[in-house]
């Protein structure tokens, strides 16, 4: 699992790389034709691929929408506000059998386990009716990860401008080498090729030379992975918006093009920070999230992308409003591309103070050990800890009397 994700993205980006560079070379000089037609029958090769592979993968049996235990526990949490808490926790509806520790974060759930005056068989089993304590703190791990969650998108508004503003700005560059004219849209192959040379680090130097120094089998953790490419993003819009700034002046006054290769700069910072981000915050939410909700975690993990997209587009028409179009012009010589810029540097380096702070409040999920087949009754991590002694840790953590 350490290296999965970086080897995952890996092969997504080499499929990138072949996209922009071949691919958008051929639609520009042979025809749009045939760029849809080789793309057509790479994903008849992949689905072939799919359906050969299947005999091999191994399925888990649906159990049910996560989104279902979500929603209810949330509204018998709220039909039983009025009800008094339990002397203990262990009162709480199936308790004893539960498949994750207790945990006293986010207590107003717990009313959505508490049996009312009625203790039926009937009625316990009943998830309508009362939900059981696992269901309960399956909750609690989907809520933790939403204000990580909300710190992530911000990074995607600022990939997103590798795709518009950037390709935009090659346009009005100096592209050619030699009588070669390199395509606008081909110089998405350096943000590619900084995400696969920075893959390829985090797998040969940085998590080897992280595990001598932190002593951590990951090297470093996923949100430190996050924490790392919210910084290269920030460091990009700064490069980004005095490149931008030279570009223009030297455009107007000297009527002069730049060559379009300063734009590496933001590439290369960008492609280094989605190297980070990305499989940190893949491996973070799917590591994270209960067992049972997984394929919900990665949807969530994909939502920051498209939030960020969201959010790109709704700033530029907040920008444009406010400056009355004197930032982001067609003509980009005669607009300030460089402020909206700064503008998003300002937003990414608010934006890393916030995770900062939720990352250090953040808890890590316990990881219960599986039950042993010697057959004995009380399960132990490696440490020698009981599941009651790993939640009393948790609990002092909660309160900060002990060390996480």
């Amino acid at each position: 699992m350490i290296f999965f994700f970086n080897r995952f993205y890996f092969g997504i980006s080499l499929g990138s790389l072949f996209a922009v560079i071949v691919l958008v070379y051929i639609q520009d000089n042979v025809g749009r034709g045939w760029g849809y037609g080789i793309s057509a029958v790479t994903m008849v090769i992949a689905v072939a691929v799919l359906i050969c592979g299947t005999p091999w993968y191994r399925f888990k049996k649906p159990q049910g929408s996560p989104l279902t235990i979500v929603w209810r526990v949330l509204l018998l949490a709220l039909k039983k506000k009025n009800q008094p808490y339990p002397s203990h926790p262990s009162l709480l509806n199936d308790y004893d059998n539960r498949k994750v520790p207790y945990t006293p974060r986010f207590k107003f759930l717990d009313k959505a386990a508490i049996l009312d005056n009625c203790a039926a068989n009937a009625e316990k089993n009943n998830t309508w009716l009362v939900s059981t304590v696992t269901h309960v703190e399956e909750v609690k791990m989907v809520i933790k990860l939403l204000p990580i969650w909300s710190t992530c998108i911000l990074f995607w508004t600022i990939y997103s401008q590798m795709t518009t503003f950037t390709v935009e700005q090659a346009t009005i560059m100096h592209r050619k080498i030699g009588s070669f004219v390199i395509p606008a849209g081909s110089f998405s192959a350096f943000l590619i090729i900084s995400i696969l040379l920075f893959t390829s680090l985090n797998e040969k130097v940085f998590v080897p030379l992280a595990r001598k120094i932190t002593h951590n089998p990951q090297g470093i953790t996923s949100l430190q992975r996050i924490g790392i490419g919210l910084v290269f993003s920030v460091a990009a819009m700064v490069g980004a918006a005095i490149i931008e700034k030279e570009r223009r002046e030297i455009a107007v006054e000297k009527e002069v093009k730049i060559s379009a290769f300063w734009l590496l700069v933001q590439f290369f910072l960008v492609g280094a920070g989605e190297a980070f981000a990305y499989v940190g915050q893949l491996e973070f939410f799917i590591r994270e999230a209960p067992d049972r909700m997984k394929s919900m975690s990665t949807g969530l993990f994909l939502s920051t992308i498209s939030m960020g997209f969201f959010v790109s587009s709704l700033l530029v028409s907040i920008v444009d409003h406010v400056t009355n179009r004197n930032w982001l012009r067609n003509n980009l010589n005669k607009g300030k591309l460089n402020n909206f810029y700064w503008l998003l540097a300002v937003l990414g380096f608010l934006n890393f103070l916030v995770f900062l702070i939720l990352a250090s409040r953040h808890q890590y999920k316990i990881q219960l050990p599986i039950e042993p087949e010697s057959g004995e009754k009380e399960l132990k991590g490696l440490n020698g800890e009981t599941i009651q002694d790993m939640e009393k840790k948790a609990s002092l953590q909660a309160v900060g009397e002990v060390e996480p």
